[in-house]
């Protein structure tokens, strides 16, 4: 069922919240090694991350920094002035009791992404905090892995700009390939580094065409793939659906996405900001950046996969697929031995072309490639030239001709061979076989 034959009569709501684990040597306020992904169950802790009497928090310089990097990718302002604030919740997986996050100050305010439609997308903020440790729910009890805790994470949060599944997932892609640029993350969802969270709900034409919007939204929370993410607020339109058809209003609320059912699941009421108790976090001094220090981040901000796309079709006079493949964030290796090439004076059409559809290339060093290229470019493609050759190796091997015309395959790649040695193997072996075949079949 398509997503417009989903919603019927009712037009969708969506705003994003996108979390990214943040590349650091260590985590947020401690100095663990945030190197956690294989590691034994909490065996990188301290008395920080598990909130011991006494312990105080020191912020991670890098992961602010790599917070700031993002948010300028993204054209946000960059506040001059920000801080860290304390958000009173009783999180069983964090033992302080409350969560260091920002919320009047964060480190970057506004910005926009433009989609491949054209369609810009608002972002309302980027700001920092800490994770939360690991819940295990097995046969009724519920183990804790605090490694996680306290390890830097970005979060992106958009308005409610988003009128269609598609226009989400490609956001949330862009943020991804973004953060590959950039160096910030590894963004692997499946380890958790980046995780997608959407607010949903929806409204009839009627409120969209006054710009009113709901009086609730229901945050998915944790979603880890794009895949699971459509799924997610497609079940969550069904749902919501029947109830408003039956005069109900959906209940403000966070919940899952249940994989084996196909279902959103409640898992609690979804708060107000003045339900967290936010205060300025007293233990943290409010962060000032001056001009030298925003403009030595401006310098270090790299070419944006948009930007390289947009120039290897203008510049390069690549087509669009095969920009979009070598701008892929998934593919920055590749386009590394692309550019390279590109240096030593090839074709950058032709090396575009290859690398697309070669995959035996990508994991090949460039010196390598080059060989394969050379061999490609000296190669006989002209089927005049190679004809003059398949007819003078015919007329010097009568008795393969009649063994060929008698059905002997192996005779067949005799005089394939036999051309190949006459041009060096220089000629195309294709060209060399149908020319064979139709000059035998005569």
């Amino acid at each position: 069922m398509t997503e417009r034959e989903l919603l019927g009569e009712y037009k969708l709501v969506l705003g994003m919240e996108i979390h990214l684990h943040l590349k650091t040597k260590t985590k947020m306020f401690c100095r663990d090694s945030a190197d956690i992904y294989e590691a034994e169950p909490n065996t990188h802790v301290c008395p920080v991350c598990l909130g011991l009497p006494g312990a105080l928090p020191v912020p991670n310089k890098d992961a602010v920094r790599m917070t700031q990097l993002l948010g300028l990718a993204v054209k946000s302002s960059l506040n001059k002035d920000s801080r860290f604030d304390r958000k009173h919740y009783f999180y069983p997986d964090l033992p302080k009791g409350y969560q260091i996050s920002q919320y009047k100050q964060p480190l970057c305010v506004g910005g926009f992404l433009k989609l491949d439609s054209g369609t810009t997308i608002e972002i309302e903020r980027i700001h920092l905090e800490e994770d939360t440790a690991k819940s295990f729910h097995e046969l009724g009890n519920t183990l804790i892995d605090f490694n996680k805790s306290d390890m830097p994470l970005a979060e992106i949060v958009t308005g409610p700009s988003f009128r269609n599944i598609a226009d989400a997932v490609e956001f949330s892609k862009k943020i991804q390939d973004i953060a590959r640029y950039l160096g910030i993350s590894d963004v692997d969802m499946e380890k958790g580094q980046m995780r997608l969270e959407a607010n949903i709900s929806i409204r009839t034409a009627e409120m969209e065409e006054k710009g009113i919007l709901p009086s609730y939204k229901v945050e998915i929370k944790n979603i880890n793939s794009f895949r699971f993410m459509e799924k997610a607020v497609r079940a969550e339109i069904v749902r919501q659906k029947k109830l408003l058809d039956k005069g109900e209003a959906p209940v403000q609320e966070n919940r899952g996405f249940d994989e084996n059912s196909g279902k959103t699941v409640s898992q609690r009421e979804k708060e107000e900001a003045h339900d967290y108790r936010y205060f300025p976090e007293p233990d943290i001094p409010p962060m000032h950046f001056d001009e030298n220090y925003v403009a030595d981040i401006k310098s270090s901000l790299t070419e944006l996969p948009d930007e390289r796309k947009a120039r290897l079709v203008d510049e390069m006079g690549l087509n669009k697929q095969v920009a979009a493949f070598l701008s892929s964030g998934t593919n920055i290796n590749i386009y590394e031995k692309f550019a390279d090439l590109t240096d030593n004076k090839h074709d950058p059409v032709k090396i575009g072309n290859l690398l697309m559809n070669r995959k035996e290339l990508w994991s090949m060093e460039v010196s390598d490639i080059e060989s394969i290229i050379k061999t490609s470019e000296d190669k006989i493609t002209d089927e005049d030239s190679i004809k003059s050759v398949v007819e003078k190796v015919l007329a010097d091997n009568p008795d393969a001709v009649e063994a060929v015309k008698a059905g002997k395959t192996a005779t067949f790649e005799f005089l394939v061979g036999q051309v190949m040695r006459e041009t060096s193997g220089k000629a195309d072996s294709t060209i060399a076989r149908k020319l064979i075949t139709d000059l035998i079949g005569r």
